[in-house]
């Protein structure tokens, strides 16, 4: 009886070949993310480079966040310090500004000589209507990993459930929402890790 092959070794996880990888994927992440990167950034990140497990990203996404700043600039802090340290951070920082700022300059002069114009107040709308359906496709994506947290699904959806009737019913500040619910979320958490 032949004895079992062993299990193939665990292969290395990929990462950014260097400082220019990660300078030009971030620049290809801004780009394609207009009206919102997260559901782009989520796609990339995890599921095509494969630079941060799905895990990771909740948990990253979750810092950036509370942090103060834009949530996607932070997010490319911490990715690009995870594989470069100061100089990835400010890296992948300098990719996700770099071009989109030119652009957004470049659409603002067009935008204060066009703007009253009513197809390109039309255009804006479909704009956004877009990119309320790629935040809500992203959040059902997403949704997927609450099943591998410590807590129950029990208490993660009525959370889950508060923070959206906070934010979008009751319009309260953001600040309030994540230290409320996040620091329960935190506390039930850390007791059910607890020993």
């Amino acid at each position: 009886m032949s004895s079992p092959s062993p299990a193939p070794p665990d292969r290395p996880r990929p990462q950014p070949a260097s400082l220019a990888d990660l300078f030009f994927s971030f620049t290809w992440l801004a780009l394609q993310g207009f009206g919102g990167v997260l559901a782009v950034i989520q796609r990339e990140m995890v599921e095509r480079k494969r630079w941060l497990t799905q895990e990771e990203f909740l948990e990253d996404w979750a810092v950036a966040q509370i942090m103060p700043g834009p949530n996607v600039i932070n997010l490319s802090l911490m990715v690009g310090g995870r594989y470069f340290g100061l100089k990835g951070a400010l890296t992948a920082m300098a990719g996700m500004l770099a071009v989109p700022l030119v652009i957004v300059l470049v659409l603002g002069v067009l935008y204060t000589r066009l703007g009253a114009n009513p197809q390109v107040a039309g255009a804006l709308r479909g704009m956004a209507a877009v990119s309320a359906g790629m935040i809500a496709a992203t959040g059902v994506k997403l949704a997927a990993a609450l099943g591998k947290h410590p807590l129950s699904l029990w208490l993660t959806l009525p959370l889950a459930g508060l923070g959206v009737l906070m934010v979008a019913v009751l319009r309260w500040p953001l600040l309030y929402i994540l230290l409320g619910l996040g620091g329960i979320g935190c506390c039930l958490t850390y007791r059910k890790l607890s020993p």
